[in-house]
């Protein structure tokens, strides 16, 4: 079906995008790009918000037209969750950071940025602090910290 039909707060994900390749490479700067899980929060006739993520788009009816999208059944959703709950020796990406302000910053310099690849070494036996390998490197991090970091484990 074509994301102009279909239907609001109802997860989808985009099977196909059939728009020009300057067109297709915008979108995809947005977030917008085949694979990618949406759901439609509007729609008029002629445009509709979608909120991919954490943003909300607007489309009109042109580009909505033109991007093939099938409802994302419980299976395709990926399912994130926080740093503090990893198992030892497991491996996942960031998915986002929680933080605010100065924190963020802070855990953004340390390296902990998106899709980044991290892997649970240790467990301080009270399970406070934790220790993670990051980008060649080992980086202990306090539990509430690693609660305001969101990942996405790996498939093994």
């Amino acid at each position: 079906m074509i994301l102009q039909e279909a239907k609001t707060n109802i997860p989808y994900q985009i099977a196909s995008i059939n728009l020009p390749a300057d067109s297709v490479r915008h979108l995809s700067n947005l977030g917008v790009k085949i694979g990618s899980h949406l759901e439609v929060i509007s729609k008029t006739k002629m445009s509709a918000i979608i909120l991919l993520k954490s943003n909300r788009l607007a489309l009109d009816a042109s580009i909505l037209a033109n991007i093939d999208v099938r409802e994302s059944g419980e299976e395709d959703q990926v399912r994130a969750l926080p740093l503090s709950e990893l198992e030892v020796g497991e491996a996942a990406y960031i998915e986002n950071i929680y933080a605010m302000n100065e924190t963020k910053r802070r855990l953004m310099d340390m390296g902990l940025t998106r899709h980044t690849k991290i892997y649970l070494r240790k467990v301080a036996p009270l399970g406070d602090p934790i220790e993670i390998c990051l980008r060649g490197y080992e980086l202990t991090l306090r539990k509430s910290e690693a609660q305001m970091i969101s990942v996405v484990k790996m498939d093994d």
